[in-house]
This record gives C-alpha cells, structure tokens and sequence, in this order.
C-alpha cells in the first residue's frame, strides 16, 4: 500500500518535468533570438552562429538549461539563457522544433569506420 502511494505521488510530481512547451508562447519568447539566428531560426547572421529551425526538442531545451547553469558556455548565449525561466526554455524549444529548417542529420555508417 505504502509503495503504491509513494509510486503515485511520485508520476505526479514529475508530471512538470514532462509537461511540453508552448510552441504559441515560444514564438513570443524567441524574438530576441532571431536577432542572431534569423527570423527563421534557419538563416543566422553569422556562419559560427547554428540553424536552429527543426532541431530536436529535447536537445534545445538541454542546451539552453545547459547554458543558463554554466555547464555550456558562450559569452552571447550565457546572458540570454540566464534570464529563462524553465518554462520559456520549454515553450522556446517547443516552437523552434516545429519550425521547417535545413538541418542535416549525418548518416550513421560516416561514425561506424
């Protein structure tokens, strides 16, 4: 019983953790990005600067967590990140992954030699 009620309170407390982003309020939170990654999210200002526009979810959220505690460092994005909050990182990641962008993925076999 005891087990079945800690299992319980546990799924609901990471319900947050696993709760998507607002790709609508994304949007809204991502203008100050398009400055440097374009409007698009897929034609930045710079070649050192990444296309973002369809990257997968999870690794955005990951990476702009991973900016806002120091783990990953840039001097432009090290600001940026830190003024998120967890759910913008959320709602950003959510709407930068449902954009259409020219991302390429590499073929496994390139790394199996």
């Amino acid at each position: 019983m005891k087990a079945t009620l800690l299992v319980a309170l546990l799924a609901l407390a990471s319900l947050p953790a696993y709760a998507g982003g607002d790709a609508g309020a994304g949007a809204q939170k991502s203008k100050a990005c398009a400055a440097c990654h374009g409007a698009d999210f897929d034609t930045p200002i710079s070649p050192d600067i990444p296309r973002l526009a369809g990257q997968h979810e999870d690794y955005l959220a990951r990476a702009l967590s991973d900016y806002k505690s120091g783990e990953r460092k840039n001097p432009i994005m090290d600001g940026q990140a830190g003024a998120l909050s967890a759910q913008d990182i959320l709602d950003i990641a959510a709407y930068v992954s449902s954009l259409n962008g020219k991302l390429k993925v590499m073929p496994l076999q390139r790394f199996a030699k």
